[in-house]
């Protein structure tokens, strides 16, 4: 008698994954919304693309109706919805991104106490979180037109210069050593008390916590200067160094 050996299956696999997203908080009147939006979009092309968006509505509350003309506007301008923050009273539906739960605001402490990877081999097993350590990340080389830079975890140092078009986001502090052509954007995960440093001052946009500046918008005096950017008062300050 034959006896045939049964085959085994491997199970799903389930595993839980964090990701940085930026979210868009739309307010009231929309259309001046849409056109402070254009503006950004205007001086940072591109800076949407391939990145997820998160839609924060809790400033509006509009209708199903409502929202999805929104998310097709934000489409024509090349960004992508991936999920809706909304309170459980705005409908969504089912043709609109799911609805996102339980997301918290970083702060600067949260920054840099991101968990740790899962050890246990069983789903479900449970775990402790440990901090983790502020990391500075150190580029040697020149930034090219094009590149990013992406750092969520601390400051980014930057011992070459920047060039027009390439960009630099840290969760911590920004140094440039040389002339900062592109954009920077310090703080990105809600860091307050980053700061951006750089020796010469050509940037297209400088950003802390998401208050931002354009290179339209910077006083001249600041141009072509040694420089840092900061947040006082919940406004971005630009000062040269002397």
């Amino acid at each position: 008698m034959t006896c045939a050996t049964p085959i085994q299956k491997k199970s799903i696999r389930f595993r839980a994954r964090s990701f940085v997203a930026f979210t868009l908080t739309p307010e009231a009147p929309l259309s001046d919304w849409l056109q402070d939006l254009d503006q950004w979009i205007g001086n940072s092309p591109g800076f949407f693309a391939g990145r997820p968006v998160v839609l924060d509505l809790s400033m509006l509350k509009p209708r199903a109706d409502e929202i999805r003309d929104l998310i097709e506007e934000l489409g024509g301008r090349g960004i992508r919805v991936y999920a809706i923050e909304a309170d459980s009273d705005t409908t969504l539906g089912a043709d609109l991104p799911p609805r996102l739960t339980g997301a918290k605001e970083a702060s600067g402490e949260t920054l840099l106490m991101q968990p740790s990877e899962p050890n246990a081999k069983a789903a479900g097993q449970p775990r402790i979180d440990e901090p983790r350590s502020p990391s500075s990340l150190m580029i040697k080389s020149p930034i090219r037109s094009g590149q990013s830079i992406i750092h969520p975890h601390g400051d980014v140092i930057v011992l070459g210069s920047v060039a027009s078009g390439s960009e630099i986001i840290a969760g911590g502090s920004i140094h440039v050593y040389g002339t900062l052509r592109g954009r920077a954007s310090a703080g990105a995960q809600g860091n307050a008390g980053a700061r951006i440093f750089c020796r010469r001052n050509e940037a297209e946009l400088l950003s802390v916590d998401g208050w931002y500046c354009t290179a339209e918008e910077m006083d001249p005096s600041s141009r072509g200067r040694t420089i840092q950017a900061f947040l006082e008062n919940d406004v971005l300050r630009i000062a040269s160094f002397t």
